[in-house]
């Protein structure tokens, strides 16, 4: 039988869920309990006004904490935001302590119910901070906060009753609003345990030498996919779905995505094919193009290349396996570069190399254990040509720098050593009859 459930079904469940929060607040509204109600709004207003009053101090304290680690002042942040209920659980329990010490324990049940509600919301505001997903961790949040309010209030078999009663059958399958939310609550907690256990097991990953940065990459992602589809899979069964029929459907449903999402079906298996070919990894230095930088992190569908002026670029992996990319570092991160200059035909070619050799050498990117060598590589209209090599062995520091720095140490150098850099030089010579019936012509020359 297919439909939804009979509106009668849906109203005697509404009117028990609401007799039972009439007689909740009766309850509440006694004579006996009144002062114990006023109490508890006295608590309020005093927690909102210490708050006021001590919550820019606590901010001025978190700002002047210099050096200390994001988590912490994150903590600090939320500790403000939820200052007033602090400071009301305090309040609440050290009166609940103190009356139950000089009189009755009935006379303090509203305060160590309000105490107890304000401890469990606030409980569950800290501990919803572990949810990294700002929408997954509000639902959550919320979520739990409904449900841990109506059980401390026992309005829980009641609610659950209304929530059972809203539902849709198809056949034998019943799909009650109790069930989804139920179902939610195991995904929710799920993927963030999930979320919680990956990010832990990433940076354990990291610290394991004896896995290349690629298979720790890989490893880690292999890991998240497992523990999220185990997180859906687990929610699915817990609404009573039969995934059976829903791996025919979504095999169906997986032939036309194919043809639609070829480029990040792409993406992703040439994420994988970088991760197992090992062709670049997390620290890499690269070229793609015009951009040079280096690899910061591999996604399943691009990789992040951090440039030297702060940009981040993201590559598609296709890219990167169907594209001519020059990896710096590779193999080692030795890399050699070449710096090209002239002197004069006066100067001697041998001190003029010994000089440019010892001026690189100043410079302290440049490695020492593989000395730079200058070669002359012609004789040109106006100099002598020198390449001068040297290798570094941090390409990610940059490349247009390093080349500055010993340009700079050459032209030291030669000051120092009276060593002349010539450059071209043109003169021009007016030439004319000396009647001046011819007009002038005008040559250029050396």
């Amino acid at each position: 039988m297919e439909g939804i459930a009979p509106p009668d079904a849906i109203i005697d469940a509404a009117g028990g869920f609401w007799q039972e929060l009439d007689q909740i607040a009766r309850t509440m509204l006694l004579p006996s309990r009144l002062n114990q109600v006023l109490a508890v709004l006295v608590m309020i207003l005093a927690a909102h006004l210490l708050a006021r009053l001590l919550s820019p101090r606590l901010r001025l304290w978190l700002r002047r904490r210099e050096g200390w680690a994001k988590w912490r002042l994150r903590l600090g942040l939320v500790i403000d935001r939820r200052l007033r209920l602090i400071l009301f659980s305090a309040m609440a329990w050290i009166v609940v302590l103190v009356m139950r010490e000089v009189t009755w324990p009935s006379l303090s049940h509203v305060i160590r119910l309000a105490a107890t509600i304000a401890t469990a919301v606030l409980f569950i505001a800290f501990a919803s901070r572990l949810i990294v997903n700002p929408l997954m961790r509000r639902i959550a949040k919320w979520a739990a906060w409904i449900w841990a309010v109506l059980y401390l209030l026992d309005l829980t078999p009641a609610a659950a009753q209304l929530m059972d009663s809203i539902a849709i059958s198809i056949g034998s399958f019943r799909l009650s609003a109790l069930t989804v939310l139920q179902a939610l609550a195991v995904m929710t907690a799920l993927l963030a345990g999930a979320r919680l256990l990956t990010g832990v097991l990433t940076r354990r990953l990291a610290d394991t030498a004896d896995l290349s940065p690629t298979m720790r990459v890989l490893t880690a992602k292999i890991l998240q996919v497992a523990l999220f589809t185990l997180a859906v899979v687990i929610g699915l069964k817990a609404i009573g779905l039969d995934l059976t029929g829903l791996a025919v459907f979504s095999g169906a449903v997986g032939v036309g995505l194919g043809f639609g999402l070829q480029k990040v079906v792409s993406n992703l298996v040439s994420g994988v094919i970088i991760l197992l070919d090992k062709s670049v990894k997390p620290g890499d230095v690269i070229s793609l193009g015009d951009t040079f930088g280096w690899i910061d992190a591999l996604g399943a569908r691009y990789v992040s290349v951090v440039t030297r002026d702060g940009k981040e670029f993201l590559i598609p992996n296709e890219d990167l396996v169907t594209s001519q990319v020059v990896n710096w570092s590779h193999t080692n991160n030795f890399v050699r570069l070449d710096v090209h200059f002239g002197t004069a035909y006066g100067d001697d070619p041998h001190k003029v190399s010994k000089v440019a050799i010892n001026a690189a050498m100043t410079v302290k990117r440049v490695l020492a254990q593989r000395t730079p060598v200058c070669w002359i590589t012609g004789f040109g209209d106006s100099s002598v040509d020198y390449v001068l090599r040297f290798w570094i062995s941090d390409a990610q520091g940059g490349l247009t720098n390093v080349r500055g720095q010993v340009f700079l140490a050459l032209w030291d150098a030669f000051k120092e050593h009276d060593i002349s850099i010539p450059f071209p030089q043109r003169e021009v010579r007016v030439l004319g009859d000396e009647d001046g019936a011819t007009p002038p012509k005008f040559i250029a020359g050396d």
